[in-house]
């Protein structure tokens, strides 16, 4: 119980990409419900990819804003554009351009300004595409009143449940709709599920699948990176993993698969090896080649 009740004080505070910093003061007047921060979210930005469904077409310095990593920044950004309180919900070319890490890393932020314990997780969604898992980030807060986890994502908004015939609660999204991605690795690594299933665009397979591995676990500590960026037992052919590296994600999937009971586990793993921890330079994939952030410069 006592180890519960720290993981719970560990995901009710901020870290590196989820502290509001200067901007906190644009929290403070936010609703303490679910579905009403959800709203506040979608209010505030909109999903590159759904740009054209809301009538924008965006600019180069506009889809550049998907490269914003900490929360900090990207509110600084919300307020140039439209410096009215944040539960003003803005007209779509006045919302900051994200994706759904995006919105899941902003609702995780407001979640725990309020002090309710959250965690953006990485993994693949079932709701997109028919026979596809489509890479995807979404939201796990602890609902105190039923004592669990429940996954919830911010980014499905009226529009977009419409043109995907959503028909479950998107504020308690069903695990077997989006499948972790230490679940999505043990589907694939058992041939319960076909890995070429698994990814966006042309990017797919079990290459895809171990990034996303490594970007949730590095998300449950409190580093929630872009979805091009790429680190450690990340990088490499999976022709080229050693053993001990198939080991090693096996044993990551083991503890995250779903709601993560034995987070101390989870944490040490990642702590105390350099294959999983988030170093402090990175390598960032973009659309215009890769890139090498120093991530202590931001």
């Amino acid at each position: 119980m006592q180890s519960m009740d720290n993981s719970l004080r560990f995901f009710s505070t901020p870290g590196r990409m989820t502290s509001p910093d200067e901007h906190a003061h644009l929290l403070t007047r936010l609703p303490d419900d679910i579905p009403a921060l959800c709203s506040v979210v979608q209010g505030l930005m909109v999903h590159i990819f759904w740009a054209e469904q809301y009538g924008l077409e965006l600019t180069k310095a506009r889809r550049d804003e998907v490269q914003l990593r900490p929360v900090s920044h990207k509110l600084e950004r919300i307020v140039e554009l439209d410096p009215r309180p944040l539960t003003e919900m803005r007209p779509p070319e006045k919302r900051l351009v994200g994706n759904c890490r995006d919105f899941s890393v902003l609702m995780t932020t407001m979640l725990r300004y309020r002090g309710i314990p959250a965690r953006a997780r990485c993994g693949f969604g079932r709701y997109f595409t028919a026979g596809h898992h489509e890479d995807h980030w979404v939201v796990e807060y602890w609902n105190a009143d039923l004592k669990k986890w429940i996954l919830v994502d911010a980014q499905l908004d009226e529009l977009q449940r419409g043109k995907l015939s959503i028909s479950f609660n998107p504020f308690d999204v069903p695990r077997e709709q989006f499948v972790v991605a230490g679940k999505a690795w043990q589907l694939c690594r058992s041939g319960q599920a076909d890995p070429d299933t698994f990814g966006i665009f042309d990017m797919k397979g079990l290459w895809f699948v171990r990034g996303n591995v490594v970007r949730d676990l590095a998300a449950l500590n409190k580093m929630e990176l872009l979805p091009w960026d790429s680190w450690g037992i990340m990088q490499g052919r999976d022709e080229d993993l050693p053993a001990r590296d198939l080991t090693l994600l096996d044993q990551v999937a083991e503890l995250t698969a779903r709601d993560v009971p034995n987070f101390v586990r989870a944490q040490d793993l990642y702590e105390n090896d350099d294959r999983l921890r988030v170093p402090r330079i990175i390598t960032s994939y973009t659309q215009d080649g890769p890139r090498s952030i120093d991530l202590s410069e931001l």
